[in-house]
């Protein structure tokens, strides 16, 4: 089986990073991308491990591949679509690019090209070669259920602590964290933010030994309080004011023929893990945030920058590419229309005859009449049962029986 854990150096080291991204932007890509796959289950109905599984696909899929040649948002809707079937909660393709298109702006969903449903079909075949079709995904929810069966004190507490370890394991999909450790520690880290949060101790458990110092110390080993803490970090950096500068929504979309060395890209201003207040960027058109006298901020829009051009799915062939005076022969020869294709018996492969529908003549002529009439053939004699035995003898005679056996006494 692959090894789907990483340290954090090779975090920074993606093809992402390498193909021009900044650390920062790439896991704002991976934050919005899980994001809207929670978004899209949540609509949908999906279970919580429906949606997780899909957030795993997603961070893993992008250790491989760079967020420049694989849009996010058509990556999620796959992660999705794949992970329902594994889960056994199948949605069907068209509703999930139907949920998807509902939740996404028209600029957003261009990514997807002129035929969706064939782009998410064909990036599910590179997701599951990506993975290695290893699909089955261990969760933190399962042990966090199973943790806090084990401790002892103020059931309205635990309950309250597990209720907000849960709702940090959802937030913890939009982090690396199911790259960098297994869901026994993190549902461990995340349930021992939870219960400095909720100001509930835990001081026994059920099978406690004296070797035992800490509750956790009976389902994972050499867990040290710098680990812990790491993971409550990255997932409170979530939570942390978001910047009032809106970053692009995607990355540069540059044509595939085009060299490597000859891209350039320009680092996005990052963004926090808060979420992103709506505003509305039109291309070419930049918002310069002014205060009025009454203290509201009022917006000045100038065409100091040159319009974008939204590049499409698929490059396009320059005006001049041929004379517009020529003119091609049809792609496919017009169709006889007037004779039906024959039907295929699928039981047994036999053509039954065709009826022509819808015109008054035959499609066979008929076969001609004859003239002449045919003389039937003589009777042929046969020999009667008279022939072979004696005119005096009608029936056949008696045999004579044959001594082949010795007389019985």
């Amino acid at each position: 089986m692959p090894c789907w854990y990483y340290k954090k150096k090779e975090l920074k080291n993606t093809p992402s990073i390498q193909d021009g991204i900044d650390y920062e932007t790439e896991c704002r890509y991976r934050k919005e991308g899980a994001r809207f796959i929670i978004d899209m289950g949540t609509k949908m109905d999906l279970g919580y491990n429906t949606m997780a599984t899909g957030a795993v696909y997603f961070h893993r899929f992008y250790m491989f591949h760079s967020f420049k040649n694989f849009p996010r948002y058509v990556t999620a809707c796959c992660c999705l679509f794949l992970a329902g079937k594994v889960e056994e909660t199948p949605k069907k393709c068209k509703d999930i690019i139907k949920t998807a298109k509902s939740l996404l702006t028209e600029q957003k969903f261009m990514t997807f090209g002129e035929n969706p449903k064939e782009e998410v079909m064909t990036l599910e075949r590179i997701l599951l070669q990506t993975i290695k079709f290893d699909l089955q995904v261990e969760h933190p929810y399962s042990y966090l259920l199973k943790y806090v069966k084990c401790l002892k004190g103020d059931k309205h507490k635990l309950h309250k602590m597990v209720q907000t370890a849960w709702t940090f394991v959802n937030d913890s999909l939009c982090t690396t964290l199911s790259l960098q450790w297994e869901p026994e520690i993190i549902a461990v880290a995340l349930m021992y933010l939870a219960g400095k949060l909720s100001k509930c101790e835990v001081v026994d458990w059920n099978g406690r030994q004296p070797k035992h110092l800490r509750w956790w110390d009976m389902f994972v080993e050499d867990v040290t309080m710098d680990l812990l803490e790491d993971i409550c970090h990255q997932v409170l950096d979530l939570y942390s004011q978001a910047n009032n500068t809106k970053p692009p929504d995607s990355p540069p979309l540059i044509p595939s023929n085009e060299p490597c060395r000859d891209r350039t890209t320009t680092a996005p201003p990052t963004e926090s893990a808060s979420t992103t207040p709506n505003v509305n960027i039109t291309p070419g058109k930049v918002e310069a945030a002014t205060v009025a006298a009454n203290g509201c901020p009022t917006t000045d829009t100038t065409d100091s920058v040159k319009p974008l051009d939204v590049p499409p799915h698929f490059p396009t062939y320059p005006s001049n590419f041929a004379p517009s005076n020529i003119s091609y022969p049809p792609a496919f020869p017009p169709a006889n229309v007037s004779v039906p294709p024959p039907p295929v018996n699928t039981m047994n492969h036999i053509v039954p005859p065709i009826h022509h529908m819808g015109s008054s003549g035959t499609i066979r002529p008929a076969p001609p009449t004859p003239t002449t009439t045919q003389t039937p053939f003589p009777p042929y004699p046969y020999a009667t049962n008279a022939s072979y035995f004696p005119p005096n003898t009608p029936v056949p005679p008696t045999p004579t029986p044959r001594a082949y056996y010795p007389p019985q006494p």
